[in-house]
C-alpha cells in the first residue's frame, strides 16, 4: 500500500510539474514545497530553463513511447497468444531507425546545450567586474575597476538573523551589491580549499580554485535580492557560507559605492579562518590529539 501511494504522488508531481514552472512564484530565495524550476532573473538562467523543459518533453515521450511498447510487447506476443514466435533474427529497416532516430535526438539536444555553454561561459562586454575570492568560511569580494573597493562578506549568525528577521543560513553582513540591468564580469578564486560561486534564480556557478581566476557572468534583469550558498563541501563550516546579490538602479548602486569606500576604507584585512563577532560562526580548530580521541 505505501508502495502504490508513493507511487501516485510521484505521477502527480510530474504531472504538475509544467503549471507548477508556469505560475511559480515571484521568488529569488528558496521557498518550501516548490515544485520545478525558480523564476528566471537574468538571459542565462532563462536559457537553463528552456533547454531543460526542452529536455524534459523529450525524455517523457522517450519515456512514455517505450512504456507503451512494452505493454504491447508484452500482450501481443506473450506465449498464449503467440505460441510458436517468430525466427527473424534481424530486420534493416529496424536497426537503421533505432541508429539514427537516437542519433537525431542527441543532435536535437547537443545544439542548444553547447550554445548555453559558450553563452553562460562569459560576457565579451563586461560593464562591471567584480572578483569573488572563497575563504574558509566567509567571501572577500573586489571591484577592480572601482578604486580596487574590498570586503568580506560573513553569514549572520542564528541570533542575528533572529534580532533583524532576516533568513537563516543564507543572509550575510554584507551583501554584494550590483546595478540592474548590467553584464557583471565575474572573477573567481580561492585563498585556500576548492569552493562554488552558486545564485540559482540569476543561473550563475562557478568553482573558486586555489592559485586560478575562473570567469562567469550574470545580468540582473530585475531589481532584488538574490540568495546563493557555496555548493561545494570545503569543510566544517560548508553550510554557513551564503551569498546575497542586491541589484539595484544605477544611481543607487552610484550612491551605494561611495559609502562603502568610506565604510570599508578603515576595515582591517581579512584573516582566512577567522570570523568577526557579528558572525557567531569561527570555527574551532583541532588538534590531532583532539581529534583522536
Amino acid at each position: 500500500m505505501q508502495f502504490f501511494s508513493r507511487f501516485s504522488a510521484a505521477i502527480l508531481a510530474i504531472l504538475l510539474a509544467p503549471m507548477a514552472m508556469s505560475t511559480a512564484a515571484l521568488a529569488q530565495a528558496p521557498r518550501n514545497w516548490s515544485l520545478g524550476m525558480g523564476t528566471p532573473f537574468s538571459p542565462v538562467k532563462e536559457s537553463i530553463i528552456n533547454l531543460h523543459n526542452l529536455v524534459l518533453v523529450i525524455i517523457t515521450v522517450i519515456t512514455l513511447f517505450v512504456a507503451l511498447l512494452l505493454v504491447w510487447v508484452m500482450v501481443r506476443f506473450n506465449e498464449k497468444k503467440n505460441p510458436n514466435p517468430s525466427q527473424v533474427a534481424h530486420h534493416t529497416g529496424l536497426e537503421v531507425a533505432w541508429t539514427v532516430i537516437p542519433v537525431l535526438i542527441l543532435v536535437v539536444i547537443a545544439i542548444p546545450s553547447f550554445r548555453l555553454v559558450y553563452f553562460a561561459d562569459r560576457t565579451p562586454d563586461p560593464e562591471l567586474t567584480v572578483k569573488a575570492t572563497g575563504h574558509q568560511w566567509y567571501w572577500e569580494y573586489t571591484y577592480p575597476d572601482k578604486g580596487d573597493l574590498n570586503f568580506t562578506s560573513y553569514g549572520l549568525s542564528d541570533e542575528d538573523v533572529a534580532k533583524q528577521g532576516k533568513l537563516r543560513m543564507l543572509a550575510v553582513d554584507n551583501e554584494l551589491v550590483v546595478p540592474v540591468g548590467k553584464n557583471i564580469r565575474v572573477l573567481t578564486n580561492s585563498g585556500d580549499v576548492i569552493h562554488s560561486w552558486f545564485i540559482p534564480s540569476l543561473g550563475v556557478q562557478r568553482y573558486a580554485i586555489p592559485g586560478r581566476t575562473i570567469e562567469t557572468w550574470f545580468r540582473a534583469d530585475k531589481a532584488g535580492t538574490f540568495y546563493g550558498e557555496c555548493n561545494q563541501i570545503c569543510g566544517t563550516n560548508h553550510s554557513r557560507m551564503p551569498i546575497v546579490i542586491r541589484a539595484v538602479p544605477e544611481e543607487e548602486f552610484n550612491a551605494w559605492l561611495v559609502t562603502a569606500k568610506t565604510k570599508f576604507s578603515d576595515a582591517s584585512p581579512a584573516v582566512p579562518g577567522a570570523a568577526p563577532a557579528t558572525a557567531g560562526i569561527a570555527p574551532k580548530l583541532l588538534t590531532v590529539a583532539e581529534i583522536q580521541r
